[in-house]
């Protein structure tokens, strides 16, 4: 079976939201407490003390910016929590997804070339939280058209991670 990469939000991406959000707005950096925000620049938890950002994220809009794809109404930006400086970024040999754990819902969504989506799926994530991860993306991928998928939260909708035709 093949695993897929999960794709954290892109440095030059990360650079401009510690400035100024996808919604226009200042970063406001503040020190998580007890930690556990799921940071996207580098897949993985909050610790405690970490200095964190919540801010606006457009995701497709900035695939789409590097590939000159259309999404005309699909864009849309949400809320995404990132280190508040540079990080390290994710881990050079992840153990599974990031933020997986057996029993959440996802919602695995497909956009095609364009940047229109052409399908999605829910995703209970199962025992074999890896298993399950890779099923759902083999079959998003076995579609000829679909060119990027996001993994989102069902509970906040929030994006997760981004995974791209190899």
């Amino acid at each position: 079976m093949t695993t897929y990469e999960a794709r954290p939000i892109a440095p030059t991406a990360l650079d401009d939201l510690r400035k100024t959000d996808d919604a226009g707005r200042p970063c406001v950096p503040y020190t998580a407490k007890e930690g556990g925000e799921p940071l996207r620049c580098c897949l993985r938890a909050a610790g405690p003390g970490e200095r964190i950002a919540l801010v606006s994220y457009a995701p497709l809009r900035r695939w789409a910016a590097e590939t000159w794809a259309r999404p005309g109404a699909y864009d849309e930006q949400g809320p995404v929590f990132i280190h508040a400086e540079e990080c390290e970024g994710p881990a050079a040999d992840p153990d599974g997804y990031p933020f997986s754990r057996a029993g959440s819902l996802r919602t695995v969504r497909r956009y095609d070339a364009d940047g229109a989506i052409v399908g999605g799926r829910l995703l209970e994530i199962p025992a074999d939280e890896e298993r399950g991860y890779d099923e759902a993306l083999a079959e998003a991928f076995a579609d000829p058209e679909v060119a990027l998928v996001h993994v989102r939260a069902v509970e906040y909708g929030c994006f997760h991670f981004e995974v791209r035709r190899g």
